[in-house]
């Protein structure tokens, strides 16, 4: 099966009410709390992107499908924690809308992600996934990232596992 054609993009303001919308979805939500964010989360969530892409070569991506609709985002940014987790690492991470789901297009926008991150000189990612996301744990493994530590999330309680994949020789 040939990789499907996505498309990655600095996300927009519109793109807001875009994420807002794909993600309002219990089983999309399900890893990440359960319900999707007010609108103002994303509305924040998008611009803290704008800036990661403006100094750091990279961001949280709008994830644009085969037809040119919003399908999530795909991407990396600093791990955003202090206190538990891979601090001082930079995550990579993807979540899309739930038609979007089967098709592939987690898998190629990560491995876009990872060409972007090698250009923009990020020597080492992490992906942090739900010790229950079996569709997320099967897309790092595809990348070819390895199982490191996990540790239980503080708010939810649910264990999280640490994957890590070295970008250079």
């Amino acid at each position: 099966m040939s990789a499907p054609r996505i498309q990655l993009r600095v996300p927009t303001d519109e793109d807001a009410l875009a994420w807002h919308h794909v993600f309002d979805d219990p089983e999309v939500m399900e890893f990440f709390g359960g319900t999707s964010a007010e609108l103002s989360v994303y509305e924040e969530l998008t611009a803290r992107q704008r800036r990661h892409d403006a100094e750091r070569g990279y961001c949280l991506w709008t994830l644009l499908g085969e037809d040119g609709g919003v399908a999530g985002f795909t991407g990396a940014q600093p791990w955003p924690h202090t206190s538990f987790g891979p601090v001082g690492e930079i995550e990579i991470g993807w979540r899309l809308a739930r038609t979007a789901w089967g098709r592939g297009y987690a898998t190629a926008a990560a491995h876009l992600t990872l060409d972007r991150l090698r250009t923009a000189g990020v020597d080492r990612v992490v992906a942090v996934i739900d010790s229950c996301n079996e569709r997320s744990i099967a897309v790092a493994r595809r990348l070819g990232m390895e199982r490191a530590e996990g540790f239980t999330r503080p708010r939810s309680g649910r264990q999280g596992l640490c994957f890590r994949l070295e970008l250079t020789p």
